[in-house]
């Protein structure tokens, strides 16, 4: 199972977004979607501030403020080998 966590807070447009392109890329992937609040931990806060969306996948920083589809999904085959 690959997880996909998405860095975010309260009133991100482009977090958002990302999410949207990720569950659309995941349909047929094994693959898990979690949302981590920054804005609940001050050493993410302070790690991310006004630095997200940040995607990782399997832990491993992937995207920074735009998810490009066709990369995910580029970088979800390669796990999947």
């Amino acid at each position: 199972m690959i997880t996909i966590e998405i860095m975010t807070k309260s009133g991100c447009c482009l977090c958002d977004d990302a999410r949207e392109i990720i569950e659309q890329v995941i349909v047929e992937i094994p693959a898990e979607i979690k949302m981590t609040d920054i804005e609940s931990d001050p050493e993410l806060l302070e790690r991310y501030k006004e630095k997200i969306p940040v995607v990782l996948i399997n832990g491993k920083e992937s995207f920074v403020y735009k998810v490009h589809p066709i990369t995910l999904r580029k970088k979800l085959d390669k796990l999947l080998g």
